[in-house]
């Protein structure tokens, strides 16, 4: 009988072998279930206010004001480089601060920020229309772009931040799974490991000229043992740990590129 029952979770155990690879947006990082025998049971409803629901990214081209269709002469292009100048922060700049997909942004990049510079927090849901790239973007970008602009000059910002991020994420079933599935009293045996991994990219605005210029902060990367019970825990202190990471070394590295503010520890 014991043979017959290490047996079927020795065969358990190669059958659930493998990885389940994720991307998520920062602006919706809430835990993902991989799918597995258990997938067929019903999920907990989110009761969050509709107005807060995700509703994809804003695009590129609506921040730095560019349309698709536009017809660009050599003319045009001359002067555009001749009228570029670097977006610069001082000392006393504030910052239209928008994190894309999200009705505000995140926390601790508010923080990072407002250790230099004001930082005013602003929308960042998108407009309606979806694009090809799996993001969305207003009629006329152009016009979406100086309204943006307009907000952040009355609000008595110099420069608009807007920034994107991905997290992705891939879980591998350790050889433990297997003693996951007998009920063992007070048991909680890890077994999978999710490693996970940070990106983001940043884009700047000048307001007054519209100029803008784009970087990105190197990616971070974070590696978890979790046992089934604590799965989703386990995942969003490993989401809020990568984005603290990359939110200061988003701030430090906007400091030391784009302005003349003396960085601080």
């Amino acid at each position: 009988m014991k043979t017959h029952v290490f047996s079927c979770i020795a065969v358990a155990g190669i059958l659930l072998t493998g990885c389940f690879k994720s991307t998520r947006s920062i602006s919706h990082s809430a835990y993902q279930e991989p799918p597995h025998a258990w997938a067929g049971l019903p999920q907990a409803n989110s009761s969050s206010d509709a107005a807060f629901d995700y509703r994809g990214e804003l695009s590129e081209f609506d921040i730095l004001g560019l349309a698709r269709n536009e017809i660009a002469s050599e003319e045009d292009i001359a002067k555009a480089l001749d009228a570029a100048k670097q977006v610069k922060l001082h000392r006393s700049s504030s910052i239209l601060l928008i994190q894309s997909g999200a009705v505000i942004p995140d926390g601790p990049m508010v923080t990072a920020l407002s250790r230099h510079f004001g930082v005013v927090p602003f929308s960042g849901v998108p407009p309606a229309r979806a694009s090809q790239d799996g993001q969305t973007e207003s009629f006329d970008p152009q016009n979406y772009s100086r309204a943006l602009r307009l907000a952040a000059a009355r609000g008595g910002t110099d420069v608009i931040v807007c920034y994107w991020g991905i997290l992705e994420s891939e879980t591998e079933n350790l050889a433990t799974k297997t003693i996951s599935w007998v009920p063992v009293a007070r048991w909680l045996v890890p077994d999978a490991k999710q490693q996970m991994r940070i990106r983001l990219k940043v884009a700047l605005v000048d307001v007054r000229s519209g100029n803008w210029t784009i970087f990105s902060p190197k990616p971070f990367e974070d590696s978890r043992i979790s046992a089934s019970p604590r799965r989703g825990a386990v995942d969003q202190k490993q989401v809020e740990h990568l984005k603290q990471q990359a939110y200061v070394a988003s701030a430090k590295d906007l400091v030391q590129l784009f302005s003349d503010v003396p960085l601080t520890d």
